[in-house]
């Protein structure tokens, strides 16, 4: 049985939800988006005593950050000497020190805060899955060992056994990640928050923003909140005010797949020391397994104008690829997100007035990269001091996208033309 439900919506904890918006109220600071970014930056702001008011346009977790793969993995998609190329060498290795850091943040929020996140922090493993695949992570793994990073390449057998399959030689083992639940995450970061005096709304959506005599007023369909100052944590799911910001990058999807519980041969096989996983191809896919031993497969791609059958097809497809002498697993649930994407695969922070800031396109790393940026907006804010922040500001102009729609566009139908090759044994 299949359903179009996402299985993190089955399995994570419960938690007390919000009410909405109806009184006007004020705080020091205004945080616009319930995920990884706005509800780090609501914790770290309220350990320091600073008053904040957070508003969810939906409820907590019904964005992307309830609906990702939940790997906690450090870096970006650049390797990091591209990463030296494209911002300058300074600023380069600055970015890959604080997101090489970024998985130890989320685990330590965890450890801190006795979140229930079902946190498995045995590494993540990126699968070689041809020759140009292999080299490709002998070159991550060298530049990362010259920054002194924990990790190691994996070849023969003992690739077969932590990716549990022969058809991929050789992976990138990376010790600093692991996986969580995405949503019971931001669930718990919610809590905590609330707990250290953090006020929370949700299905209060910012229509406006409006700055008077030096404050800055966020208008919702009930009521306003006063601050000094605004963190826009909305990412690819804004809407309303500032909807300009999804000029910085284009909407990439995600679509999931769960199969049953795994069991005999295939529980013991794949993946067996539990680690996230995802390959080298140019639609990757991605694998785990959750705290009931499902096999999880994702890939880049969105579900509209698709036949139900086009990606359970893919996900067969790929069983045969990896697993080919396991029977056919049973699917059980499947759903689709979406993530801010940039041509360069590296995140934008913007300053767009004076007192409001965000940081948009995580290209796919939402979990360590948010958590992160709500710390060094947090540390910012107390501060004062930019160099709490890994990267520069950027205006808006400076960092819009020509055609991002059009991009958004095009790039879903190569993933589709993709995932059709694959299907028919084209693409390998």
């Amino acid at each position: 049985m299949l359903q179009d439900q996402c299985l993190w919506n089955m399995t994570a904890p419960n938690i007390d939800t919000y009410s909405q918006l109806s009184n006007d109220t004020q705080a020091s600071v205004c945080i616009i988006g319930g995920g990884y970014t706005g509800l780090s930056a609501a914790i770290h702001l309220a350990e320091k005593g600073v008053k904040v008011v957070l508003l969810e346009s939906q409820a907590i977790g019904n964005g992307g950050s309830g609906k990702s793969v939940g790997l906690v993995n450090a870096g970006t998609w650049a390797r990091p000497d591209d990463l030296n190329v494209t911002l300058g060498e300074s600023v380069g290795e600055r970015l890959t020190e604080a997101l090489g850091l970024a998985p130890s943040l989320v685990f330590d929020l965890i450890e801190r805060y006795d979140i229930d996140a079902q946190a498995t922090q045995n590494g993540n493993i990126h699968m070689a899955h041809n020759a140009k695949g292999e080299a490709d992570v002998e070159v991550r793994y060298e530049q990362l060992r010259r920054r002194g990073a924990n990790v190691e390449i994996l070849t023969g057998s003992r690739c077969h056994e932590y990716c549990g399959t022969k058809s991929i030689n050789k992976a990138l083992l990376d010790h600093r990640a692991g996986t969580i639940n995405p949503l019971a995450y931001v669930r718990g970061l919610a809590k905590v928050a609330t707990d250290l005096g953090v006020t929370i709304y949700e299905h209060s959506a910012v229509e406006a923003l409006q700055k008077v005599e030096g404050y800055w007023y966020a208008r919702t369909a009930k009521a306003r909140v006063k601050s000094e100052r605004v963190i826009i944590a909305t990412n690819a799911y804004t809407e309303g005010e500032w909807t300009q910001i999804k000029k910085t990058f284009y909407l990439v999807y995600y679509y999931q797949i769960a199969s049953e519980p795994l069991t005999g041969a295939a529980a013991e096989r794949i993946l067996p020391h539990k680690m996230g996983a995802w390959d080298t191809r140019l639609a990757l896919s991605s694998f785990r397994r959750d705290k009931d031993d499902r096999l999880l497969l994702g890939t880049v791609g969105g579900t509209q104008l698709k036949p139900k059958s086009f990606y359970q097809a893919w996900a067969n497809n790929v069983q045969k690829s990896y697993y080919p002498d396991l029977p056919a697993f049973n699917w059980q649930y499947e759903w689709c997100g979406k993530f801010g994407f940039t041509p360069d695969h590296i995140f934008r922070v913007l300053e767009l007035d004076e007192g409001i800031i965000t940081a948009t396109a995580y290209n796919g790393r939402g979990i360590t990269t948010g958590t992160m940026m709500g710390k060094c907006f947090a540390d910012y804010i107390l501060s004062g001091d930019r160099a709490n922040i890994p990267l520069p500001f950027k205006t808006l102009e400076e960092c819009k996208i020509p055609l991002s729609t059009l991009k958004s566009t095009f790039t879903e139908v190569g993933l589709t033309l993709y995932h059709a090759g694959q299907c028919l044994r084209i693409i390998g």
